[in-house]
């Protein structure tokens, strides 16, 4: 089957096609360097071809401009968790709205949305507002620095922190970011303490700060792991950051902090709390924020100065947020919705033969899937596989990151997709190659050193 062309499957999904997309991805790649905005949304990220543009969605479904109707998994790259257009969330930033956006002196809404916060996370003594989950991270790692008055940075070995060039500067794509802006980040691996401490022990006095997810879309924390990481930081004298922009909201409304019961020095939040609408946060023990306030005898730290980061518009858009989840019902209902579609998957992957390289894996609120080859490993031409054959059937998505208003409806056809799509899967596992089922070269890795040679629709 061409990219362009329709299957009927196992789904009752007839699909369009993706030309009216491809013409568009065209024009986004002559204006947007790359094709996207975020790297996580490039075509690169998708099957050669086979990359809808989106025109709309509503709860867990979205269209594309071949009107095309997919159940999307990822949720606006985890920032979904009470489905696009959630009403509440809408009606809340509609009334903002006429009531104007951006002003020269702090409203009355910065004082209340700051107090919903520190309610809902009652582990935070201070808060502050910005716009992404960057800024909120760099803005820990200096604050971090400015308090212990060391420089140096331990960071989790996890995919993402920051866009800033303390992290950047990490990864394969660090053209044009200077060595110097890394030589005082050292890294150590999840669940493993003894990484840790071999950094304390390498550099001591000299760690301002561990940063890290607390758990991650692939692994939860191994018993005493985050206690033991509390304890040592507190020992050495560094402080502790948890990474909470995947985790809040998804974990619970307080965080992955509340679910394992230990509390950092600074958290970093982001995506869910606001359900799309563009607001993150830093927040913290009181004596370390005020280091970026008016109330304090040590040197000031820039902490977080944004002109949009105290807009109306995300601030009404939090607050309806954490309004809809006041008793973490969201949180429950996308964990019996992920259960239910991790064990749908895992029974028709058992059934077909293909288990053991197509499966589930994180908590169900965040799931991911593996993609393994025949040999057993991660396969990049096999991701491209499944994520072509679920295209085809109505499901988009490089994840099973899940949202409240997946219903079972959307599990069902899911797991119908997942079942044609895997038969396909099969057939070239077992003739030991994508070729002459997948229609493209293999999706690439967002964070990479070379574009690499890709053909563009």
């Amino acid at each position: 089957m061409g990219a362009g062309q329709s299957r009927q499957g196992s789904t009752d999904v007839t699909h369009r096609g993706f030309d009216q997309s491809n013409a568009w991805q065209a024009r986004l790649h002559h204006a947007v360097p790359g094709g996207a905005h975020t790297y996580a949304r490039g075509a690169d990220q998708y099957p050669l071809g086979m990359a809808p543009v989106l025109t709309h969605g509503s709860g867990a479904r979205v269209w594309d401009v071949d009107g095309n109707s997919y159940v999307e998994y990822g949720m606006g790259l985890r920032a979904i968790t009470l489905g696009h257009a959630y009403g509440p969330v809408v009606d809340a930033v509609r009334e903002t709205l006429s009531r104007g956006v951006s002003f020269s002196r702090p409203t009355v809404n910065e004082a209340e949305a700051a107090e919903d916060f520190l309610r809902t996370v009652p582990t935070a003594e201070m808060v502050k507002f910005a716009k992404n989950g960057s800024d909120v991270t760099t803005a820990a790692i200096r604050l971090a620095r400015a308090v212990t008055g060391r420089t140096m940075v331990a960071a989790c070995r996890q995919p993402f922190f920051s866009t800033d060039d303390w992290f950047i500067g990490t990864t394969e794509m660090n053209a044009g970011i200077p060595k110097a802006a890394t030589d005082g980040v050292v890294r150590f691996n999840y669940n493993d303490l003894a990484s840790l401490t071999a950094l304390f022990d390498q550099y001591p006095g000299e760690i301002a700060c561990v940063i890290l997810e607390a758990a991650s879309a692939a692994a939860e924390p191994d018993p005493g792991f985050l206690e033991s990481t509390r304890g040592l930081c507190t020992e050495r004298g560094a402080l502790l950051i948890f990474d909470e922009i995947i985790t809040g909201f998804r974990w619970s409304r307080a965080g992955a902090q509340a679910v394992y019961a230990v509390t950092p020095d600074l958290s970093c939040w982001g995506k869910a709390m606001g359900n799309g609408f563009a607001i993150a946060a830093l927040a913290g023990k009181r004596d370390y924020m005020e280091r970026g306030g008016l109330r304090t005898d040590d040197p000031r730290t820039f902490l977080l100065s944004t002109t949009n980061g105290p807009e109306t518009v995300g601030l009404a858009a939090f607050r309806a947020v954490v309004r809809s989840y006041h008793d973490d019902a969201p949180v429950r209902v996308m964990d019996a919705a992920g259960r239910n579609l991790a064990a749908g998957i895992a029974e028709v992957t058992a059934e077909l033969g293909v288990g053991e390289h197509i499966r589930t894996i994180g908590r169900p609120s965040c799931l991911t899937f593996t993609s393994l080859g025949p040999d057993g490993q991660p396969s990049q031409a096999y991701r491209a596989l499944l994520l072509q054959e679920l295209l085809c059937r109505g499901v988009l998505g490089q994840s099973f990151v899940i949202s409240a208003a997946h219903s079972p409806t959307d599990i069902e056809l899911t797991v119908a997709a997942l079942r044609g799509a895997a038969e396909v899967y099969r057939r070239a596992l077992e003739a030991g190659s994508t070729d002459g089922f997948l229609l493209g070269p293999p999706v690439a890795p967002a964070l990479r050193a070379l574009a690499a040679p890709r053909r563009l629709p």
